[in-house]
């Protein structure tokens, strides 16, 4: 097992018995109550904490893709009726995941739904967030670990570059597990859309099936069946490496958009990090929790705000000053 890995999991085991504190809105960890800088010094300070940096690690979670319009996960957007409205007329359903947990009454209605779930993430162009963080780092050693599964990092990045450690979606396993192999599941979801057509299901001979035993596969992601094996290990490896190889450098740890439900992926495996790491430093931008531990506030701000808007703000900041 990974560095990365057996800290996480210490995490998960945090998580689960403070479960009602996290479902709160809140953390454990006793938070610094020291005043925040204006919004223009974060600024600066965000600038030039990438510039010290002799490498940033990048923490992108879902806040990050939902800045960036990626909604239409949760409730009844614009994207939401963009991508699944045909679907959330005939079943009655708001919001992406719900259409997932949705009973249908055949496999082929089922699938065409996942055709339509996964081609709405396939298909999305680069979000503006992911191209203000671009435009910040890309002249940076940097490192990407993230939670989300909608490939907008492998979108700007090589995978060597991005550890998708919650899976992907534009990846295919077996769900009977027969093996570890995964495929891309891009070409069998073009083909189950183009037969969907305006209907809400797809041919019986479209449902797509491991070429090994003939089960049904399923994406590779975490809320999935049998997300294990070689390429898992791989994803955690990539960052558990990275840190290892920079342990003594100045790393900036740079969290985007972690809510309250999965932080022992990225939040507190940083702040931890952070704590331990002596040259760390540590910034998150989120735009509903202000969440910088006591034991790091000497290390570590929290910018509260649109993570769309201080990325772009940043941006211009920084053309201004180069300019």
């Amino acid at each position: 097992m990974t560095s990365y890995e057996q800290l996480v999991l210490r995490m998960q085991a945090n998580y689960s018995n403070y479960y009602y504190v996290y479902a709160n809105g809140g953390t454990p960890y006793e938070i610094s109550t020291a005043k925040a800088m204006p919004y223009e010094k974060q600024l600066e300070e965000l600038l030039k904490q990438i510039e010290w940096a002799d490498c940033v690690i990048v923490g992108g979670a879902s806040g990050l893709s939902a800045a960036g319009g990626g909604d239409f996960y949760y409730g009844d957007s614009p994207s939401f009726q963009k991508h699944f409205g045909k679907f959330a007329k005939k079943y009655g359903f708001k919001g992406a995941f719900a259409g997932m947990r949705h009973p249908y009454k055949t496999k082929e209605e089922y699938w065409a739904y996942m055709a339509a779930f996964l081609y709405a993430i396939q298909s999305n162009p680069l979000l503006k967030p992911y191209e203000g963080l671009d435009a910040l780092i890309r002249h940076k050693d940097f490192f990407i670990l993230t939670t989300n599964q909608d490939v907008q990092f492998t979108k700007l990045y090589p995978r060597s570059k991005v550890s998708q450690i919650q899976g992907e979606e534009d990846q295919f396993h077996c769900s009977n597990g027969c093996t570890d192999e995964v495929w891309d599941a891009r070409p069998q979801v073009q083909k189950m859309m183009d037969a969907m057509g305006d209907t809400t299901t797809i041919p019986t001979e479209m449902i797509p099936r491991c070429p090994h035993c003939g089960a049904e596969v399923y994406p590779w992601v975490r809320y999935g069946p049998h997300f294990s094996g070689p390429r898992y290990e791989e994803e955690y490896q990539k960052i558990s490496d990275y840190i290892e190889n920079n342990a003594q450098k100045k790393i900036l740890f740079l969290e985007l958009g972690v809510g309250r439900m999965t932080p022992m992926f990225i939040q507190e495996p940083f702040w931890q990090l952070t704590s331990v790491l002596p040259n760390a430093r540590y910034i998150s931008v989120n735009d509903r929790y202000n969440l910088l531990p006591k034991g790091i506030e000497h290390k570590g701000m929290v910018i509260v705000e649109d993570i769309a808007k201080v990325l772009q703000d940043a941006v211009q900041k920084k053309e201004q000053s180069n300019g």
